[in-house]
């Protein structure tokens, strides 16, 4: 080894970032409906609020379809699930964009959302695999990168498409961009290879232990904290901080950014102590939404708050992911399901709690309000993670090879 490459970290395989932009893909198709809802309700002769539905819809369909699709595709290759995955996902927005019919439009979003439950439960397994047992965090924050620049750059271009041909213009573009992605995945993920069967007992045979519960109820503590706050953070940014409605995507971009580098941040530093890792951003989360909640008053810190909540509240997500992987065994295709409804059981108890909360006295401070206690509380799972000391296995983690391939898989296959 060169003494230029001691102490760096391995680079993650190409497959890795294949797969982020296939996370790419479904982070637009979830956030930019929000920015389309009014050419959508008034194309299809409905309310907004009644049109909001499709969000719900697609959040209805992560929570339940997530560990579903995990479960119903557990004995199917892993690249040939990625692939279908990723032309469902097609279909779905094919069929939309074609579609008068508000109803028709509602039941594509279900299945795309079954689609990218089961692409996130696949792809997260797939990428942890090829990146080895100490890559797992950077690895899964390569794919959670994947969402933030969906956030930052997707969705923004997306609802800017919508203004300029109408809401079916990016349905067009997803459609044919996810239809070039299974391209892609067909030909950068190697040729799958039989091993060992899969056991569905043995997939909730893992739900047993309950450090993945600790795990997956700080994802939806967490996530619930800082995206109760997101929801409504433009009413707090133009009527408590004033800050002009022009500038708001300019501070939600800060956001996005901050989001990116902590999830890249997270990643890095889990793989080595995930635990002072993740209590450290939990800590800091809460510290920032309380600041968010007492000084928003200010356009200024505001603006900082916010990139700083972006940035501490998605580190933990790579970290919280790969130990939920680790502490499923042999058998974490279940678990990687579970990990991808968890965050969205977040965010819609998170959001209905701030909505309310919003219209309370507090007013705008209220869903920053909701967001503190909901990341404080997120310390509790974490420390008693810490307190049992349950980061260190019992057994050494599965090294790369055909040993490996069949302790970590969502179906029965290898990645080469």
């Amino acid at each position: 080894m060169s003494p230029t490459t001691v102490g760096r970290p391995p680079k993650l395989p190409f497959v890795v970032l294949v797969l982020s932009a296939g996370t790419f893909l479904m982070g637009t198709t979830e956030f930019v409906i929000a920015g389309l809802l009014p050419e959508i309700a008034d194309d299809l002769n409905v309310s907004v609020s009644h049109a909001g539905l499709l969000i719900t819809a697609f959040a209805a369909g992560m929570i339940v379809g997530a560990p579903a699709m995990a479960i119903a595709t557990l004995h199917l290759p892993r690249r040939s699930t990625l692939i279908l995955a990723l032309v469902v996902f097609a279909l779905g927005h094919l069929v939309a964009a074609l579609s008068s019919s508000f109803n028709l439009v509602l039941a594509a979003r279900v299945v795309t959302a079954l689609a990218t439950g089961t692409f996130w439960c696949v792809g997260a397994i797939v990428a942890t695999t090829a990146a080895g047992p100490a890559a797992t965090s950077r690895a899964l924050g390569m794919l959670l990168g994947g969402l933030t620049v969906a956030t930052v750059a997707g969705v923004p271009l997306g609802a800017w498409l919508g203004q300029l041909s109408g809401w079916r213009g990016p349905f067009w573009v997803l459609s044919a961009l996810s239809a070039g992605a299974a391209a892609v995945i067909g030909r950068y993920l190697p040729a799958d290879e039989r091993r060992e069967a899969p056991s569905v007992r043995a997939e909730f045979a893992a739900l047993r232990d309950v450090r993945v519960w600790l795990t997956l109820s700080s994802m939806t503590l967490l996530m619930g904290g800082v995206l109760a706050t997101y929801t409504y953070i433009s009413p707090l940014l133009t009527e408590r901080a004033g800050i002009p409605d022009g500038a708001v995507p300019m501070v939600l971009t800060g956001y996005g950014l901050g989001a990116l580098l902590g999830t890249t941040a997270g990643g890095r530093l889990g793989d080595r102590q995930p635990l002072a890792t993740l209590i450290t951003a939990a800590a800091t989360t809460t510290l920032v939404l309380l600041l968010l909640t007492l000084f928003s008053a200010s356009p200024v810190a505001a603006v900082v708050l916010v990139t700083l909540m972006g940035m501490a509240g998605f580190a933990p997500t790579p970290v919280l992911g790969a130990l939920a992987l680790r502490f499923a065994g042999s058998a974490p295709t279940l678990v990687s399901g579970l990990s991808g409804s968890a965050p969205n059981v977040g965010i819609a108890l998170g959001s209905w709690t701030a909505g309310i909360a919003l219209t309370s006295p507090l007013k705008q401070a209220g869903p920053p309000l909701v967001g503190t206690v909901a990341a404080a509380l997120t310390l509790v799972p974490l420390t008693a993670l810490a307190l049992a000391r349950t980061t260190r296995p019992g057994k050494p983690p599965p090294q790369p090879g055909p040993a490996a391939d069949r302790t970590i898989g969502c179906g029965t296959q290898d990645i080469g």
